[in-house]
């Protein structure tokens, strides 16, 4: 009878035991949510959170945006703790002008900016007039303009926060109208050409092999794309675990696999 009182005892001091060492757990494991762009960037993210999920009990969570205006936006109002859709480039601009505080804490692709069209197979089919769709937000317009000069198209008189007002040169006589980011692509179907950028690309299915000029990651550095956070995060130890768990061989074959070639990894 006392042995198995006595064992009786011990099994219930084990399962408080258990249900402590659980309760810590459970406790000490944490929640962040990462803002994207894209459903490509997303099902990337996906499989860092299994990963972190398994390896450092760390729950991600992946927030969608539908365009470049909403993630630091949300990053600085607390929506999400992190975000992942920016050029180094993208973020001095944007800190620039709404007066914030966002950091790079870590690289993640590069994605070429490139000229398309459903209607010239090179810069040299282009006419005279014809019509060319650039992205609207402020970064990537000042970074469409000088994709065109340096395919020889126009000629800018600055290339700091540029705008179609700044071409001193435009030898075809280009009509160059911005669009949002998200409609470049579609845009080719109304106009001549288009410079779309890397995500857009490829959700439309627009290979860099069929662009009459692009973006190369030794002039480009500036548009690697980065993890982002909030200044006074830059040292978060969770944060870094996160960015360590993407800069993977794993992440490698996905950014292959959802970019068909159109994106590098940078890191």
């Amino acid at each position: 009878m006392k042995k198995k009182w006595k064992l009786l005892s011990f099994i219930s001091v084990l399962g408080i035991l258990l249900f402590t060492l659980a309760g810590c757990g459970a406790n000490q494991a944490k929640t962040v949510k990462v803002g994207v762009v894209g459903d490509e960037d997303a099902s990337i993210w996906k499989d860092v959170a299994k990963t972190l999920a398994k390896k450092d009990h760390i729950t991600l969570k992946v927030v969608n945006f539908t365009d470049y205006t909403q993630p630091n936006a949300a990053l600085s109002d607390h929506s999400i703790d992190i975000n992942a859709f920016q050029s180094y480039n993208f973020q001095r601009q944007w800190n620039q002008a709404h007066k914030t505080n966002i950091v790079a804490i870590g690289n993640t692709y590069f994605q070429p900016l490139a000229l398309y069209s459903s209607k010239a197979k090179k810069l040299a089919d282009l006419k005279q007039g014809a019509q060319i769709a650039i992205p609207n937000d402020a970064a990537n317009e000042e970074r469409a303009l000088i994709l065109l000069q340096r395919a020889g198209l126009i000629k800018l008189n600055k290339t700091n926060l540029a705008t179609p007002k700044n071409i001193i040169k435009n030898r075809l006589k280009l009509k160059i109208t911005t669009v949002d980011a998200a409609q470049t692509a579609r845009s080719l179907t109304s106009v001549d050409a288009a410079v779309v950028n890397g995500n857009y690309a490829s959700a439309a299915k627009l290979s860099l092999k069929q662009a009459l000029y692009a973006e190369h990651l030794k002039t480009g550095g500036q548009y690697i794309n980065v993890v982002s956070a909030l200044k006074k995060d830059k040292n978060n130890a969770t944060y870094k675990k996160i960015v360590k768990a993407y800069q993977t061989e794993a992440t490698k074959k996905n950014i292959q696999k959802y970019y068909k070639g159109n994106t590098l990894p940078a890191w």
